[in-house]
């Protein structure tokens, strides 16, 4: 990851500093995987396999956010793929809670990182 282009983009306010991310980014993996896994031992139903899908297509846009991102420093693409990314989360916990209630609660801290997410990533396309 270059961290040194990163660096040097003006950030919005509310930026944390670099220690914060991967404190949260830790925390909040560990909750998603708890989530899914509640979700995985559920009993088969058309709502458990979308449930799944929606898990694995938000997280594939949380994977590819660092690329575009940080390796092709592209801003523009990183904004449209968290806006992206915050559609199936939101989509991802209102089924997770169809299945189970704390799988959903355990998605709403990411829910909400996303959203900050989002705010910061908008924050340094304005700036930059």
């Amino acid at each position: 990851m270059n961290n040194l282009w990163y660096q040097t983009l003006n950030k919005p306010f509310l930026t944390p500093p670099p220690a914060y991310f991967p404190i949260a980014w830790g925390i909040l993996y560990t909750l998603m995987t708890c989530a899914f896994f509640i979700i995985l031992f559920k009993p088969s139903s058309k709502t458990k396999y979308l449930s799944i899908n929606l898990f694995f297509l938000q997280l594939f846009f949380n994977l590819i956010w660092s690329y575009l991102f940080f390796e092709l420093k592209s801003i523009d693409f990183a904004l449209l793929d968290v806006s992206i990314l915050l559609i199936t989360v939101f989509f991802t916990m209102i089924y997770f809670f169809k299945l189970s209630k704390l799988a959903g609660i355990l998605l709403i801290p990411y829910f909400l990182q996303v959203i900050f997410a989002l705010y910061l990533n908008f924050g340094i396309k304005l700036l930059n």
